[in-house]
Parts: structure tokens; C-alpha cells; sequence
């Protein structure tokens, strides 16, 4: 009479995570149309609404905007859909060395086309891993590998992972290098002249982010087994809810207190676990409203975009930002000049005709049941 206790078959499609892929690559397509970039210029520019879409741009160092959750998001969803992945290949006759294998092969395609986004943006040949595929790289082998291990154990691994990072900034000695929270004189930054002989000057991000930020796919996982476990919804819901609360409150704790800051650029441990709180939540808040109360009749644009996730991040990342949004541009600008509209609602209106053309892109493919998988 109940769903409330029903373990989620492998093959039942989960709505809520459907929603929230959807609704983070609609935030990251809507990036690709510059349309967070336009809403920062005048009139918004100065107004009493600057702070809500400055919410839409990373924090520079100290500090958590609502922009630095959208990566984590990302890694945590993969994780999530992981074990309901990994059930449909053994339902359909693949073996564990099969599926290892294909996990391995997908390791390898995310971190080549990872490094090809960085040489596509600097246009030339480059070695450069901090794009979010090259760390999905190596998260989702770590979650893989931890997977059969029960959910303490993964969790366990995963809080080690921060404290060796912490462990790693805090001590490193080489003068230059040893300052753990300063941008570009920290271990990351060293590691970065290690692996790529160069450091990311200006925005301070790091590559070895891929150690603690595997915690974030680690997670999704656990919550992935979790949600399509018998276990009643509420019980998943008390363990989602009380998770990611705890996780929020021990990363704030730590920033507010100075034990460790929250910086999404070197992914320290308090922004890790913020972070990854938030996911949490989000999920049990869609999985609440979605999956136990059935009010799903509205994430159908979202589920549209969320099918094909990294072909979309792709596209936006390559033919979109380098040919498309200007293409379209010629012709919004040149019409509304006719008419003499202010250049901000020119710029909202490019960004909004770009974003509704991929949308119907992502709609065409969901249609004829193309999905690109890696």
C-alpha cells in the first residue's frame, strides 16, 4: 500500500537524482551562455541586487558562494548514479572485471578530455589538469575501488582522505611552498610545478584537489546504496538529512574558528565538508519532495538536460563558448540594435536564446533516445 519501505530497483530511475543533474547542468549551460557574467553588469551592477548574482561567481579565496557548490555537486552526483550504474551492467550479464575494466577506460577518456578542454581554451597543445573531468578522473576510480566496502568504511577512507591533505598543507617544508592557505604557496601549488611545471597564477586553483574533492563522489555513493536500499524512505531521509546537516555545521565550524579555512580553490577540508553537507541535503530534499511525495509532474526541462551531462558540459565548453554564442550573437545584437535596446537587455536576451537553443538540443537527443555515455 506503501513505497515507504520498497527498495529502488536498479532499474527504476531514481526522479530526484534526475532533477538535480538537470538542474546543476542548467547552471552550468546557463555559465556557457555568459548570462551569470552579463546579470553583473549594469543596472544590476552597484544595485541592492549585485550580492544575490554575485552568489553565481566563485568566491576569490575565503568564503563560500553558492558558485563553489556547483562542482561538488557535479562529482557528488556521479557518485550517487555510480551503484545504480553498476546494478543495471550486472542485471545486463557484465561481469565485476568487465565493469572495472570499463571504469578504468572512462578514467582515461575523462582525464584526455579534460587536458583537450585546456588546450581547446589556451589553443595550443598544453599539460594542465585542474578542469573538473580530469578530477573526475580519479575520484570515481577511488569510489569505485571503495564500493564494496561497507558505507562506515568509505566514509572512514573518505575523512582520511581530508586529513591527509590537511596533514599534507600544514607540514610540507619547502620554503616558497609552506605557507598551507596562501594562494600559490602551498603544497598544491607545489605539486602543480611537479606534475604540469607550472602553477594556475591568479586563480590558485590545484590539480591534487582530486584527493579531498574524492570524498564528495565517495559520499554520493554511499548515498546512491543508501536510496535504492530497503531501508523506508525516512530512514534514508534521517540519514541524508542529519549527514549533510552535520557535514555543513563541521565545515563552517571550522572556518568560523580558524582551525582551517573554507577555500574551494585548494579544496581544504572545512570546504570539502560544507560542501559536500549541501549536496547532501539537496538530494534529501529532492528525493523528499520528488520520490516519497510524487511532485515530479515539473522536472521534466531538468531531466531533459540531465540525460546527456558531460556531452552538454562539452558542448558548452567548446562549440558553444568558442563559435556558437557568438554566431548567434551577430544576429540577436544586430535585430535588437535596430531597434536601439539597451546593450544589458541585449546580453540577457543572447544569453537566454542560446540557452533555450540547447535546451531544445538536449530535448532533440532525449527524443531519439540518444544519450552519450562514457
Amino acid at each position: 500500500m506503501t513505497t515507504n519501505k520498497a527498495m529502488t530497483s536498479p532499474t527504476e530511475r531514481l526522479l530526484s537524482l534526475d532533477f538535480f543533474r538537470g538542474l546543476t547542468m542548467i547552471l552550468l549551460v546557463a555559465e556557457g551562455t555568459n548570462l551569470w557574467s552579463v546579470l553583473m553588469h549594469e543596472p544590476i551592477s552597484g544595485s541592492f541586487l549585485e550580492p544575490f548574482f554575485l552568489q553565481f561567481h566563485h568566491h576569490p579565496w575565503n568564503g563560500l558562494r553558492f558558485w563553489d557548490l556547483i562542482q561538488p555537486f557535479f562529482m557528488f552526483i556521479v557518485g550517487v548514479a555510480m551503484p545504480f550504474s553498476y546494478e543495471k551492467r550486472i542485471k545486463n550479464g557484465s561481469s565485476g572485471n568487465q565493469i572495472t575494466k570499463h571504469i578504468l577506460q572512462r578514467s582515461v577518456i575523462l582525464l584526455a578530455l579534460g587536458v583537450g578542454l585546456h588546450c581547446g581554451y589556451r589553443r595550443k597543445l598544453v599539460w594542465e589538469l585542474w578542469n573538473v573531468l580530469s578530477q573526475l578522473s580519479v575520484t570515481i576510480l577511488i569510489a569505485y575501488f571503495l564500493m564494496r566496502y561497507k558505507w562506515a568504511t568509505q566514509i572512514i577512507v573518505s575523512i582520511g582522505l581530508l586529513l591527509l591533505t590537511e596533514l599534507l598543507y600544514r607540514t610540507f617544508p619547502i620554503e616558497g611552498y609552506n605557507q598551507p592557505f596562501v594562494k600559490d604557496h602551498n603544497f598544491g601549488s607545489w605539486m602543480d610545478m611537479v606534475l604540469m611545471g607550472k602553477i594556475n597564477n591568479g586563480g590558485g586553483w590545484v590539480a591534487i584537489n582530486c584527493i579531498p574533492t574524492a570524498a564528495h563522489t565517495i559520499w554520493g555513493v554511499v548515498a546512491g546504496q543508501l536510496l535504492r536500499s530497503a531501508k523506508p524512505s525516512t530512514e534514508k531521509l534521517r540519514f541524508l538529512f542529519i549527514g549533510g546537516s552535520l557535514f555543513v555545521l563541521s565545515g563552517y565550524l571550522l572556518d568560523w574558528t580558524s582551525i582551517t579555512p573554507i577555500i574551494k580553490r585548494i579544496s581544504t577540508s572545512s570546504f570539502v565538508l560544507a560542501s559536500g553537507g549541501w549536496a547532501l541535503l539537496v538530494l534529501a530534499f529532492s528525493y523528499w519532495l520528488i520520490d516519497v511525495k510524487k511532485r515530479n509532474n515539473w522536472i521534466f526541462p531538468f531531466v531533459v538536460v540531465g540525460m546527456n551531462p558531460i556531452f552538454i558540459y562539452l558542448f558548452f565548453n567548446t562549440v558553444g563558448s568558442q563559435w556558437f554564442n557568438g554566431f548567434v550573437a551577430i544576429f540577436t545584437t544586430g535585430f535588437l540594435n535596430w531597434l536601439h535596446t539597451p546593450e544589458f537587455i541585449v546580453g540577457i536576451f543572447t544569453s537566454l536564446t542560446i540557452l533555450a537553443f540547447e535546451w531544445w538540443m538536449c530535448y532533440y537527443l532525449y527524443r531519439k533516445r540518444i544519450f552519450f555515455r562514457i
